[in-house]
């Protein structure tokens, strides 16, 4: 008696369920994690204020200088020229450019008029100052 195998043919087919799975999951991740990205990780510690006023423009340029006095732009140390230079692009992009300041309160009031001086004659017309609500 003979026996006769029978061999089943190739698939030719792509299931693409799991990829599908790896994308959506992958998405997810990267939505919530560019909010988190964004965000300053410089460490200052903000005035205080009582009264509280929200920004307009949802992703405004931050400055942020530290209490020794250091200018960071976009997590990278600054000087004030190279920031000047960087404010003067963005203001060719966007002429109502909102800026906002954000200062440690042990930092020397010189060096936060002296940011706030290279602004003005920057040409920037929107410019705010960070603070903590008191409450």
């Amino acid at each position: 008696m003979r026996r006769t195998y029978k061999t089943q043919g190739l698939i030719a087919e792509i299931n693409i369920t799991p990829f599908t799975d790896v994308i959506l999951v992958l998405l997810i991740i990267f939505m919530i994690a560019t909010p988190l990205i964004s965000q300053n990780n410089i460490e200052v510690k903000l005035p205080k204020a009582s009264s509280k006023d929200t920004l307009t423009d949802p992703k405004p340029v931050t400055i942020t200088i530290t209490s020794e006095g250091i200018v960071y732009f976009e997590n990278k140390v600054q000087t004030i020229k190279e920031l000047k230079q960087r404010i003067s692009v963005l203001l060719g992009k966007d002429k109502d450019l909102q800026v906002v300041l954000a200062a440690d309160q042990r930092c020397r009031f010189q060096e936060i008029v002296r940011v706030m001086d290279m602004l003005k004659e920057s040409g920037v017309k929107s410019l705010n100052i960070a603070t903590k609500s008191n409450e």
